[in-house]
């Protein structure tokens, strides 16, 4: 996804890795974009992913990611055997049992519908203290029936979800799996993403799937995606590619660490006088290598990229300089603006 020989669309990308990230920060654009852009190119459009999601049905929302359609049977089977709530938040749910059935009540009547147009009837409120929820239990009610399966986005007005009964938004026609089968191919989807990760940990959670293997320099224990290691000599080169921050590339960061000796810190939530690199970062790749990162912004009127700082992790070669400066380059020309502060 991220060599030389480019993916053709959405769909294509988000079957490759699995989850697409959902996050409004913006600094230069959403990461669910960024992502794609990053992947396919110039060509993307963003109209694109909404088309996949809201008229294709072949890629689906859930839980803050878009998931790739094939997974969803998968995905179906173990929110109904065991749902994803955590024991604090079953709690919660299991004493608003009339709550979750007018919800359910009012998207099979008149659904779909966004949280704001359903009523809030909650019989215990859910400890706010974290900042994370307000007084409105809508949101958090509609998001533990998505956990367990009963509840799906439909669709999206701007960044307002719209919410309906996951029976008519998913296809009616799914195939059925056990347990064991689904988890099994949620797993291997895992790896397939990543091509090698980390055996039996808690960030990969890759332990039934992939070949074992040795990495030079590393006394961990690998697995490797076997449909990777196949295509290995088919490898059809790299090129620069720049990397949203929440991409789910970087998301363990000590096999980024391991693998390529890049160590990565967003500084997002650090104050401004302690960052070394910038707010929002973005890594750049370079074929196999991650050379350094990208410090820059849309400009408030959105007219044009700015460009404060390219860190280079160690010094730029000629082609690494011209590489970078042309993915840029087409960065900006994507997002249909100016660019500033690139000597």
């Amino acid at each position: 996804m991220l060599d030389a020989d480019r993916p053709g669309d959405v769909v294509e990308v988000v079957e490759s890795i699995g989850r697409l990230k959902i996050d409004p920060t913006a600094v230069i654009a959403p990461c669910e974009h960024t992502m794609l852009w990053s992947r396919i190119g110039w060509q993307y459009e963003p109209a694109h992913l909404k088309k996949a999601v809201e008229s294709d049905r072949l890629v689906f929302e859930f839980n803050g990611t878009f998931v790739a359609g094939t997974l969803m049977p998968y995905l179906r089977t173990v929110l109904r055997e065991k749902g994803l709530l955590y024991p604090g938040y079953r709690a919660w749910f299991d004493a608003n049992q009339k709550f979750s059935k007018d919800v359910l009540a009012r998207l099979r009547s008149d659904g779909p519908l966004p949280a704001s147009q359903i009523d809030d009837t909650h019989q215990v409120a859910a400890n706010s203290d974290s900042g994370w929820s307000g007084p409105n239990q809508v949101p958090r009610m509609l998001e533990a029936l998505e956990l367990q399966g009963l509840v799906a986005v439909s669709a999206r007005q701007g960044r307002t979800r719209v919410w309906d009964l996951a029976e008519r938004v998913h296809p009616p026609d799914m195939p059925e799996y056990t347990r064991e089968e689904a988890e099994l191919a949620l797993e291997s989807s895992r790896l397939r993403a990543l091509g090698i990760a980390r055996y039996n940990t808690a960030s990969s959670r890759i332990k039934n799937v992939g070949e074992p293997v040795t990495v030079e320099g590393s006394t961990w224990k690998w697995r490797v995606d076997p449909e990777a290691l196949a295509a290995l000599d088919l490898d059809p080169g790299g090129r620069a590619a720049i990397l949203n921050p929440y991409d789910g590339m970087l998301f363990d960061r000590a096999r980024i660490l391991e693998l390529f000796d890049f160590d990565y810190k967003l500084e997002q939530f650090t104050p401004k006088a302690k960052r070394v690199y910038g707010y929002f970062t973005h890594p750049i790749l370079v074929g196999d290598r991650f050379v350094g990162l990208l410090d820059a912004a849309l400009d408030k009127k959105k007219e044009n990229l700015v460009v404060t700082a390219v860190h280079e992790a160690a010094p730029f070669d000629d082609d690494d300089t011209e590489m970078v400066r042309a993915e840029i380059h087409e960065l900006a020309e994507w997002l249909g603006v100016g660019l500033l502060g690139l000597d």
